[in-house]
């Protein structure tokens, strides 16, 4: 009787920053980006998921302030965690219930309903300005 193969290894952790410049193309720049690393790395059932909230995080960054901003891409074997920073210490608004046909205030609702989950984090503590939104995709 043969032996079961043993399981593969869980993948090797990685982690991509992506700096971006304060212009409204770095929206797609990040999103095709993502597409690509998700790609390279055997993960493109999860380009779907992560294309959108990383639009939406990226998209709040580049709307609501006036400096540059960083994606940041990290694999942990288990979880995608998405996170933008952004030159702007004020605190997401929190997601609401906006209506479906709303062209605005939606995005953290998406993330939110999308992701496994998500927060943010002040960056004043480690000498940077600004802060991080995060939100996490399940490898499964």
């Amino acid at each position: 009787m043969p032996e079961d193969p043993a399981p593969d290894p869980a993948p090797e952790p990685w982690e991509y920053t992506l700096y971006i410049p304060h212009d409204p193309r770095a929206v797609t720049i990040c999103r095709r980006t993502l597409r690509l690393i998700l790609a390279a790395h055997g993960l493109p059932h999860l380009s779907d998921a992560a294309e959108l909230v990383a639009t939406e995080l990226v998209g709040n960054a580049l709307c609501h302030t006036k400096g540059p901003a960083a994606l940041r891409l990290r694999w942990t074997g288990l979880l995608l965690r998405i996170g933008v920073w952004d030159a702007d210490p004020t605190p997401p608004a929190p997601p609401s219930s906006t209506a479906l046909d709303a062209e605005r205030g939606r995005g953290l609702a998406l993330v939110r309903t999308c992701a496994d989950g998500w927060g943010w984090y002040p960056l004043t503590s480690t000498g940077d300005s600004g802060k991080y939104v995060w939100c996490e995709l399940a490898a499964a």
